[in-house]
């Protein structure tokens, strides 16, 4: 009997293994982390959008330049700028595979984190105790749904920079740990970005026009 009547013959199963497409190991990782940070943006689109139409709904309480103090949020903006310059510090140490340098510099980037949360708490408390919380018009509730949002994803990096020094720490700079901190650096800095657009559109525009 021939090789192909063989093949062809009933009962018999052939099994053909395809040659199977090399993907780079992480690569699902950071395409997913793409897709989260996508729909972060709309999260936050809304905010803004929500914003931009209850910000003028002040109900006859305080308005923006009744509440705001620009020289204290530019100090808080500057906190955030440099934990994002120093976690760009920490990402090139880790390309030099230099572990305690990258922890020593993800330990300043998370300094200035909660540096820049503790000013943001202390401003809350502050308008909350000044009469002006969430519940007293449109304007406050649409500010604190916006920069509430965005404290509690610098928040919740924190938390997840912890995580990452103490995992570098007890394994090293192992490849699984750069993706983490890649992806990391990417949500640090698109914390960043959005903090620019809700200083110049809530706060300096806030208090300008």
């Amino acid at each position: 009997m021939s090789a192909s009547a063989a093949s062809a013959a009933p009962g018999r199963t052939d099994f053909y293994l395809a040659e199977e497409e090399h993907h780079e190991p992480g690569g699902s990782t950071h395409l997913g982390f793409w897709i989260y940070l996508m729909s972060d943006c709309l999260i936050f689109a809304v905010l803004f959008a929500t914003y931009g139409v209850l910000g003028a709904s002040l109900a006859g309480g305080p308005g923006p330049r009744d509440l705001f103090d620009l020289g204290l949020v530019a100090l808080n903006t500057t906190f955030l700028l440099i934990s994002s310059i120093t976690y760009g510090f920490a990402m090139l140490a880790m390309y030099q595979s230099d572990q305690k340098r990258t922890l020593q510099w993800l330990a300043i980037t998370g300094l200035f984190g909660a540096a820049f949360i503790g000013v943001e708490l202390y401003e809350f408390s502050h308008m909350i105790h000044e009469g002006a919380g969430p519940q007293r018009s449109g304007f406050l509730s649409a500010f604190f749904a916006l920069v509430g949002t965005h404290g509690l994803h610098v928040t919740f990096g924190i938390v997840w920079l912890i995580v990452l020094m103490v995992q570098v720490t007890r394994r090293g700079l192992v490849p699984a740990n750069q993706r983490r901190l890649t992806c990391l650096s990417l949500f640090w800095h698109f914390l960043d970005l959005v903090w620019i657009g809700v200083f110049t559109y809530v706060y300096l525009f806030g208090v300008l026009r």
